[in-house]
């Protein structure tokens, strides 16, 4: 997924929130729209795990992007009304710095030296792009999946900058199952022999853990009840298969190895192990040792969370734990849960859902 995003280059040690630190790393992000004063008209998106900060097309690269169809003009992002700004996450390996990236103070790869990362410090480098943008004040803070807890994580840390949170598919932390499907994916790359305990060559990475990681992953990204209805029982088209018994004989079948084609061999996978374990850090609670006291630490004055029913990695119960904490200390809360059949991948392929409720939002959201 290669971008041209802009890049911010912090100057000096960027610390690390459980400790360590980076020496000047880089923070890739895009925007589009103008910029209104400080910031009033300004909205900063965090990301999934594994998408880049071209979250929509631009002049600068036209390729489709991301969220195509939520930023732009007349779209529930209004490019003519707001300046949206996309970043991606530290850690990952799509122009921000991470453990693929070179060490500035040893001339290597960071591999398995780079620091702990939690979802606060993909948080606080976002942060660092909107003092570089000469941002002072957010219309919303807005994150999706991971970058729903990366934006809760924000506004718990800078909670006098944003005006609205917008979480989407997310929640206050990871549940059990998350964790132990996430646990299972990592082990999954590092049992790789290529892996070599993160020293596997570039040229030649662990793709086979990398491809079983993401059917894995594609298992909780999607609903049982949609695959029923999406490919039954329906088989591939007859092949020689001569010797191999197991051959792929089902559509769903058919349909992983793609999606797994897809991903392996283009997303690093130093970087997906370290990503995958800060969506299990973060708990909001750690931010004043127990859920109530994190959500007292927000000044926002609204906030929407759109959840969907089919959803098994951030089920609607959580949604609902976390729509109640807001309501606790935000005036103005909107909880949405939609009736979508695509599970926790709605947000990225259900836009009919998705638009009026945004739209809803954005209508009113920064007058």
């Amino acid at each position: 997924m290669g971008t041209e995003s802009e890049i911010h280059q912090f100057s000096g040690k960027f610390r690390m929130h459980r400790g360590g630190f980076l020496e000047s790393p880089k923070i890739a992000y895009e925007t589009w729209g103008e910029l209104e004063g400080k910031g009033e008209n300004a909205i900063l998106l965090f990301t999934g795990l594994s998408p880049s900060a071209h979250a929509a097309s631009s002049p600068e690269n036209p390729a489709a992007g991301w969220w195509e169809d939520m930023i732009g003009s007349g779209l529930p992002l209004d490019t003519d009304r707001y300046f949206v700004i996309c970043v991606n996450s530290l850690g990952s390996c799509f122009g921000s710095t991470g453990p693929a990236s070179i060490d500035p103070l040893t001339g290597k790869r960071y591999r398995l030296h780079f620091p702990i990362l939690t979802l606060e410090d993909v948080a606080e480098a976002g942060y660092e792009v909107l003092k570089h943008l000469g941002v002072e004040t957010l219309c919303a803070t807005v994150g999706c999946s991971m970058g729903g807890l990366s934006a809760l994580g924000f506004c718990v840390r800078h909670p006098e900058i944003s005006e609205s949170l917008v979480s989407i598919s997310a929640g206050t932390r990871a549940l059990p199952f998350a964790i132990a499907v996430r646990s299972l994916q990592r082990e999954i790359i590092r049992r790789d022999p290529k892996w070599k305990g993160g020293d596997y060559d570039v040229d030649d990475p662990p793709l086979i853990g990398q491809r079983l990681a993401r059917k894995l992953g594609m298992m909780t990204y999607r609903s049982p009840q949609e695959w029923e209805q999406r490919f039954g029982r329906e088989r591939v088209a007859a092949e020689d298969h001569a010797g191999d018994p197991f051959y792929i004989d089902f559509e769903v079948e058919s349909y992983l190895e793609s999606r797994a084609d897809r991903f392996a061999g283009h997303f690093d996978p130093n970087c997906y192990l370290y990503l995958s374990r800060a969506s299990d850090l973060f708990d909001l609670a750690e931010h004043g040792g127990s859920l109530k006291s994190g959500f007292r630490k927000l000044r926002l004055k609204r906030a929407l969370v759109v959840g969907v029913v089919t959803d098994i990695l951030f089920p609607p119960h959580q949604q609902q734990e976390l729509a109640d904490g807001l309501t606790d200390v935000v005036d103005d809360v909107r909880y949405v849960p939609l009736d979508c059949i695509r599970g926790h991948d709605s947000f990225l392929v259900d836009m009919d859902a998705f638009r009026p409720v945004m739209c809803s939002f954005f209508e009113t959201c920064c007058d």
